[in-house]
């Protein structure tokens, strides 16, 4: 058997939760390419965000997005506003979104930052957008006064795990113990440096068989 050609949001891969987390003071803020922009959420910007969400396979179903959003962001709205942060391409569409956020279940005492539901269009994936895109609501965190931040996000979205490794993100070491075998499945599928540690997850592992 050999493991198929994955998509970067792939119900295939078998799930586990994944966290990261990485001090932020030395990242660099990167540009976006010619011809884009960011905004802030305005008022009515929630069936954008779920737009967003839906194309880049967060959701399958509307009904779902809403949900996502009563569960982290009904109530907060105003906060949105110097918080969630659209890509805003030459036609005026928001394309892609993230948000400078905080632990919503209150567990985190610590004070991190958390980075929210990072996502792009799925026509506009591919030109360049999410590093800039987390790199500068990164900035937005440090602005906020914040010098840590975590990531959560899961093995289906494999792709943007490496993104986050990238950018210099490290998995929190309690995560990297309880979903070790989640780790392995990023360290097979990515190849990456950071995880050479790890002995990388074989197809049926990765496949749930």
């Amino acid at each position: 058997m050999s493991l198929p050609i994955f998509d970067n949001h792939d119900p295939r891969i078998r799930y586990y939760e994944l966290l990261l987390e990485a001090d932020i003071g030395g990242i660099p803020e990167l540009p976006l390419p010619a011809g884009y922009s960011y905004a802030f959420y305005q008022d009515g910007d929630r069936d954008n965000w779920i737009d967003i969400e839906k194309s880049a396979r967060e959701f399958s179903t509307v009904e779902e997005g809403k949900e996502a959003w009563g569960r982290y962001y009904a109530g907060r709205e105003e906060e949105l506003k110097t918080r969630m942060v659209f890509v805003v391409n030459a036609a005026r569409q928001k394309v892609a979104t993230a948000t400078a956020f905080y632990d919503i279940t209150g567990r985190d005492t610590s004070g991190s930052g958390w980075l929210h539901w990072v996502a792009v269009r799925r026509e506009e994936q591919g030109k360049g957008l999410s590093k800039p895109l987390i790199t500068h609501v990164l900035a937005l965190m440090r602005k906020m006064g914040q010098t840590h931040a975590k990531i959560p996000t899961q093995t289906t979205t494999w792709v943007a795990c490496k993104v986050y490794l990238d950018l210099g993100f490290r998995p929190i070491a309690k995560n990297l113990i309880n979903s070790r075998d989640g780790w392995r499945i990023i360290r097979r599928l990515t190849d990456h440096p950071a995880l050479l540690t790890l002995d990388p997850a074989s197809d049926d592992e990765i496949l749930g068989k």
